[in-house]
Order: structure tokens, then sequence, then C-alpha cells
């Protein structure tokens, strides 16, 4: 299968495109999100990496050919899910926040909760692939990223804050200009996940609360998420506070149920895919 066959896209307003990995039908299927900037172009998450997502996004011209933009392009991970950074070794500069970045640098195939299956894969990319084959490939970050940092693309600043919940290293990233929000998995327009290996309910309700208070401070007007549709504030609001308001002894208990297993089926998923 051709590079463009495997990816679509969308231009959406304020140089932003929305590209999604047209054969992974999964709930896991992230949104990645390409922004453009006069002196620095930024990839938000890079999906499963089964195809050159750097060859699709230059074939397809979305970078156009303003000889400003001097840098090669940044592709950051929100976090090191397999589904969000497995196209990250594709690009010369990489960032993800501090602490995840060994677990990317080592392909740590447990922590990157890499699980997927054939049946997911609806068109093969390529003859006699399988997905016991995949792995998240290895690669060392050029940028380790941490909270307050800024990401200066000339016309547009984005700045990292750090949302762990759903992992350690979770971030989002905010166009404080433009009030828009590249939330990752911190939240989305579903059930938010906090029982995966490095997942941690306390500090989700912490990163929820930031949510709100950015909410209340009219700091965002839309979400680009790490999954499904975009959405407004107001259903970031609710979303949130319906997290916090969930997140009780008895929530806490059963994730923690819920979390033992999931780790002993990836742990054993990736002993017998080894193997």
């Amino acid at each position: 299968m051709s590079v463009t066959d495997w990816y679509a896209h969308k231009s959406l307003e304020n140089g932003v495109f929305w590209i999604q990995e047209r054969f992974y039908e999964s709930g896991n299927r992230a949104n990645i999100w390409l922004i453009r900037g006069s002196h620095q172009d930024v990839v938000i998450d890079t999906g499963l990496g089964l195809r050159s997502l750097p060859e699709y996004i230059y074939s397809k011209g979305l970078l156009g050919d303003d000889s400003k933009r001097k840098n090669p392009l940044l592709a950051i991970g929100t976090h090191v899910h397999f589904d969000h950074s497995g196209g990250l070794h594709q690009f010369q500069q990489v960032g993800v926040h501090k602490a995840e970045v060994d677990a990317l640098a080592n392909g740590d195939n447990f922590e990157t909760v890499t699980w997927l299956s054939d049946r997911e894969i609806v068109e093969d990319p390529a003859p006699g692939w399988r997905a016991r084959q995949y792995r998240v490939t290895a690669v060392t970050p050029t940028h380790i990223l941490q909270e307050g940092d800024v990401i200066n693309l000339g016309d547009r600043q984005l700045s990292v804050l750090h949302m762990p919940g759903h992992s350690r290293g979770s971030i989002c990233l905010h166009d404080k200009e433009n009030k828009m929000l590249f939330s990752g998995d911190v939240v989305y327009d579903g059930s938010m996940i906090d029982w995966l290996p490095y997942s941690r309910v306390s500090d989700y309700i912490r990163s929820c609360e930031r949510l709100v208070e950015m909410v209340d401070k009219d700091e965002i007007d839309l979400v680009m998420p790490g999954h499904f549709n975009t959405f407004g504030s107001k259903r970031l609001h609710r979303l949130a506070s319906n997290y916090m308001a969930s997140a009780g002894a008895c929530h806490r208990a059963s994730t923690c149920v819920v979390k033992s297993i999931a780790s002993l089926a990836l742990r054993a998923s990736n002993s017998r895919s080894a193997c």
C-alpha cells in the first residue's frame, strides 16, 4: 500500500491539518495534528508508524515551499503510548516529556502499552504484515520537554502543560493566542482511561482541576484531542468535572483491580510476541 493511501488529511483553519490512518479501524486510532508556523512546523502525535508520515506530509505539499522554514519538522508525542508514538522515529527532531524519555529511547513496549491486533488493520500496510510483529521503534528524543516550555513556531507559540494521570508523561500543548488546546489523551470526548500501567487517579484529578480552571479563565475555545472529534470549552469543562465527580473511593478501588489485570495481560502479550 502506498503512503498516500494509508493516510488522509483535512485542512482546518489557522494552519492546522488533521491527519488520520485510514486503515487502522480502532478506538485507539489517534489524531495526528500538523501545525504550520512561520519558522517551525510541528507534528503532534504520529500514529502507529506503519507507513512514513513525513513522506505523506511532503508528498501532499502540506508544508508548502516557504524558504523561511529552515528547521526540520518537529514531532512531539503527547505521551509515548504506541498509538501516538509509533511514528516518532521517522523524524529528525522528536520531543516528549522528560518522564517518558527513557521509555521511548529503550523501546519499552510495556510503558508504550503496545497492544495491536490483526483485525484492527483492515488493509495490510505491506505484504505479509502481522500485528504480532509490531513494536514501537526506539528513538532518543532531541527535545526533552517539561512544564512551562514554549515551542516557538515563529508566528505562534505552544506552551507545554504537564498533565499526568493517563500516563506519567502526558502533556497538553496550549496555543494561548488562538485559545486552542492540543490535549492528547488527557481529555477527549469519551471515557478517560486511568487504569494503564503508569496511570494515576490522583494525578488525573489534579490535571482535570487545571483544565476546569483554564476554561473558567477563558483560556480555551477549541480542543484538538488525541482521539475522536474536536469540541469546545463547555464540553471540556463537563468532561473534566464529570471525571472529578466520579473519581471517589469505589472508582479508585476498581481502577486498581483493572490496572493489575491490564498490566499482567500486557506483559504476557509482549512476552509471547517476542518469542
